[in-house]
C-alpha cells in the first residue's frame, strides 16, 4: 500500500555545506501531509560535541487549518547532539480526531523510536503490512574522536591548519548528523502518511506524550538477546520456506525476488562505500601535495615562490572538489541504497508473516479433518480454521497490495536518486574542468 512519503527527497538532501557551521535540512514533500515545508536554516555549532539542527519557525508555518481534513504532519524541527545521545524535537501539525492539541512539540530520544518502532511490529493486527524500518543508532563516535585528536594537537600546527582541518572536521560532524535526524524523520513521515498506522495509539503517544516514554539504551544482554532472536527468525525462515509450499505464485515470486535483491543491495552498498572512500582518499593525496609545496614554496623567492604557492592552491581546490564528489555519490546512491537494504528486509518479513500464517492454516485444515473423522471437537475446529483462513486470505489481500506500492516506491526513488547523481557528476565534472583550465593559464604566466 502506497504510504504517499517521497523518502528520497529527504534521504537525499543536501549533507555538505560550505560553512561547517551551517546546517540546512530540506523538508520532503508528502502528498498526505499538507503543502510542501520550505527549507529551513540554523546555526548549529559542534566543538564541544554538541550540535543543533535548523529550527522551523525560520520557515512558513503549516497550520492545522492549512492541512486539510484528517490531515497529520510530522517533521523534526530541532535536534541536539550531547555526548552519549541525541535529542530530537518532534513537531506534530494535525487535524485528526482524538489528538489533544492540532500543534505540538515533543522531544524525543533515539531509544523511543526504537520503542515505537518494535510495538508497532509486535501488533498482529499490522502483520499484512510492510513495517518501517527502523532509524539507525546514531553514531558520532569517528567524528568526535578526530575532533577529539584535532584539539590534542592544535600546538603541532599553524593557525591556518588548525581552522581549515577544524572547518572540515565540523561539516563532516555535521553531515553525519544531518543525515541522522533525516532517517529519524523519514521514518515517523512514513508512519504519519500511511492509512493504517497514521491512527495507531502507540504513535499517538509518542506524538504527543510530553514525558519521557522510558525507553532505555539497550544493555549488551539485550543486544546479545536481539543477536539470537535475529538468528531465530533467519532459522524460522529456512525452515518456513522449506516446509510450506505457497501455492500463490505472486508471493513466492516476490519472496526469492526480495531475498535476492536483498544480497544485491547489499553488495551494492558496500562496493559504493568503497568507491567513496577511494574517492575521498584521491582528496587526501591531493591535500598532501598541497601541504608539500605550501612548504616548499616558504624557501622560494619572486616568481618561483608565488608559482609553487599558486600550484599547492590548485591542488587543495582539487581535493576540495573530489571530496564534495564522494560526499554526493554516498549521499545519493550510498544513503539510497542502505535505506532500501532495510526497506527490502521489511518487505521480506511481511512475507515471511505470511507463511507463517499460512503453516498456521495448514495446520487448522489438518485438525478440523482429524476432529471430522474422530467427530470430536468438530465446531471448536470448523472455528479455528474459519478464523485462519479469514486471517490468512486478509493478509494476502493486504501484502499484495502492499508489496506492490513497496515496488513503485522503490522504482521511482532509486530511479530520482541515480538521475540526480549523474547530474552531479556531470556538474562537478565541468567545475574541474573548468577549474583546471584557468589554473593552467594562471601559473603559465607566472612562469
Amino acid at each position: 500500500m502506497m504510504d504517499g512519503t517521497d523518502e528520497s527527497n529527504i534521504l537525499n538532501s543536501p549533507s555538505s555545506t560550505n560553512n561547517g557551521a551551517t546546517l540546512e535540512i530540506v523538508s520532503p514533500t508528502n502528498p498526505l501531509a499538507g503543502p510542501p515545508v520550505e527549507p529551513a536554516t540554523g546555526t548549529a555549532t559542534n566543538g564541544s560535541g554538541s550540535a543543533t539542527s535548523p529550527d522551523s519557525s525560520s520557515s512558513a508555518p503549516v497550520t492545522p487549518a492549512a492541512l486539510g481534513e484528517n490531515a497529520l504532519h510530522v517533521e523534526i524541527s530541532d535536534a541536539l547532539s550531547e555526548k552519549e545521545k541525541v535529542k530530537f524535537t518532534v513537531h506534530t501539525r494535525t487535524t485528526l480526531p482524538g489528538f489533544a492539541k492540532k500543534d505540538n512539540n515533543v522531544v524525543r530520544q533515539h531509544e523511543e523510536f526504537v520503542w515505537l518502532h518494535d510495538r508497532i511490529e509486535e501488533n498482529e493486527d499490522y502483520a499484512g503490512y510492510i513495517i518501517p524500518p527502523c532509524p539507525p543508532r546514531p553514531d558520532f563516535d569517528a567524528s568526535r574522536e578526530k575532533l577529539q585528536r584535532l584539539g590534542e594537537g592544535e600546538g603541532n600546527m599553524t593557525k591556518e591548519e588548525f581552522k581549515k582541518m577544524k572547518s572540515e572536521l565540523e561539516a563532516e560532524y555535521l553531515a553525519t548528523f544531518k543525515k541522522t535526524v533525516a532517517m529519524h524523520e523519514v521514518f515517523l513521515r512514513r508512519l504519519a502518511s500511511h492509512p493504517v498506522f497514521r491512527v495507531d495509539q502507540h504513535l499517538k503517544v509518542f506524538l504527543e506524550y510530553d514525558q519521557d516514554l522510558c525507553a532505555k539504551p539497550r544493555k549488551k544482554m539485550a543486544i546479545f538477546g536481539g543477536f539470537v532472536k535475529s538468528l531465530g527468525k533467519t532459522t524460522d525462515e529456512i525452515l518456513l520456506s522449506a516446509t510450506v509450499r505457497d501455492v500463490n505464485d505472486f508471493f513466492e515470486n516476490e519472496l526469492q525476488f526480495l531475498t535476492e535483491y536483498h544480497g544485491h543491495l547489499r553488495e551494492a552498498a558496500l562496493r559504493t562505500e568503497k568507491m567513496t572512500q577511494r574517492h575521498k582518499e584521491v582528496g587526501d593525496s591531493h591535500q598532501k601535495i598541497s601541504n608539500a609545496l605550501t612548504q616548499l614554496s616558504t624557501t622560494e623567492k619572486g616568481n618561483m615562490e608565488t608559482f609553487v604557492a599558486k600550484t599547492a592552491e590548485i591542488f587543495e581546490r582539487v581535493k576540495n572538489l573530489e571530496t564534495r564528489v564522494a560526499s554526493d555519490q554516498d549521499l545519493k546512491l550510498g544513503d539510497t541504497l542502505r535505506y532500501y537494504q532495510r526497506d527490502s528486509d521489511a518487505a521480506k518479513a511481511l512475507l515471511i508473516r505470511r507463511l507463517r500464517c499460512l503453516a498456521a492454516y495448514e495446520t487448522a485444515n489438518r485438525n478440523l479433518e482429524k476432529a471430522r473423522s474422530k467427530n470430536k471437537d468438530v465446531h471448536a475446529a470448523e472455528t479455528a480454521q474459519a478464523e485462519a483462513c479469514e486471517k490468512f486470505e486478509s493478509m494476502s489481500a493486504c501484502g499484495k497490495e502492499e508489496l506492490i506500492g513497496f515496488r513503485n516506491r522503490r522504482v521511482a526513488a532509486i530511479k530520482k536518486s541515480l538521475v540526480e547523481l549523474s547530474e552531479l557528476e556531470i556538474k562537478h565534472a565541468k567545475t574541474q574542468y573548468e577549474y583546471l583550465r584557468q589554473s593552467l593559464i594562471s601559473i603559465k604566466e607566472i612562469a
